[in-house]
């Protein structure tokens, strides 16, 4: 039997989380504009190899191909109606790469995390998404990636603490697996609607949420100065850093990210100084940045 994902961080292990999902996709064929949970019905065998490849360079953690996966945020795609069984099969597959967790087969000891982004709606008063119905979205997809057998529900790129904090409930209505939650921070240290790295602590760990953090945002250099503030806040919190693999800027009409996999190494090791015990790369990273980084914190 496998240790739960809750003991391997009390150990006082450091887990590599997983890169890149949009992009990685979209360099296998997936088109311009077309999400990527499409796939998950469509080309299932392009998102088991997207798992796999991160798991062989060395991902303890593996997300779910489910950023956008409420109802609210697949509608635009047409996909709301199939939420339910995308989210489950979705997990399904990652679960499938990372072996069964009753025994610890596959991969190593590889855990499935059931990635919940935002519903892509301002969050009423500034716009028409209620609390109530951001609570349910968030439960939906719980609800089906609790089924598909995901070890954890991993709640990212959050910038609005009622949209987390709906996120965090939702969970809790439909399952009883541990919850992570991290922050998009932007250049100014807050994020998008001014939440400081402090308030995204406080507020979490008022909410029983184990593990918190830093993801996407600006330059990964900037997750050097949250870390701490994180760390004040909520000092026995489990701290989780997976920013973008650089600043991105454009090049021919292309997003192109400029941290190379050496100084992502450079900087995880920096981030676990700093007590960050969950580390991996968001936007613009690859393979090749999750293996820079699980040689660079073997190495130690």
């Amino acid at each position: 039997m496998r240790a739960q994902i809750l003991q391997r961080l009390a150990s006082g292990e450091v887990l590599i989380a997983d890169g890149a999902t949009g992009t990685m996709l979209q360099a296998a064929g997936l088109p311009t504009g077309t999400p990527g949970e499409a796939w998950i019905l469509e080309r299932p065998e392009e998102i088991m190899r997207l798992h796999r490849a991160y798991v062989e360079a060395g991902s303890q953690i593996i997300l779910t191909t489910t950023f956008g996966g409420t109802r609210a945020r697949l509608k635009a795609a047409g996909l709301d109606v199939q939420a339910g069984e995308i989210n489950r099969r979705a997990a399904e597959l990652a679960r499938q790469v990372a072996g069964d967790p009753s025994t610890g087969s596959g991969q190593g000891e590889v855990y499935v995390a059931g990635d919940i982004g935002p519903t892509g709606d301002m969050m009423v008063p500034l716009g028409p998404l209620t609390y109530e119905a951001a609570v349910e979205l968030f439960a939906e997809q719980a609800q089906a990636l609790a089924a598909g057998g995901v070890d954890c529900i991993y709640i990212e790129t959050m910038s609005d603490l009622n949209e987390a904090k709906a996120a965090v409930e939702g969970v809790r209505q439909r399952c009883d697996l541990p919850v992570f939650c991290t922050f998009s921070f932007d250049a100014h240290g807050r994020t998008s609607m001014g939440v400081s790295p402090a308030q995204a602590a406080r507020t979490m760990v008022a909410l029983e949420v184990p593990a918190i953090g830093a993801n996407c945002g600006h330059a990964p250099e900037e997750v050097l100065d949250i870390l701490p503030q994180m760390r004040e806040a909520a000092p026995d919190a489990y701290l989780i850093a997976k920013p973008n693999a650089g600043v991105p800027r454009m090049v021919k009409r292309q997003v192109v990210y400029d941290a190379t996999p050496e100084r992502m190494a450079e900087l995880a090791r920096r981030y676990v100084e700093m007590g960050a015990c969950i580390v991996g790369v968001c936007c613009g990273s690859s393979p090749a940045d999750i293996a820079a980084i699980a040689a660079a914190l073997r190495i130690g």
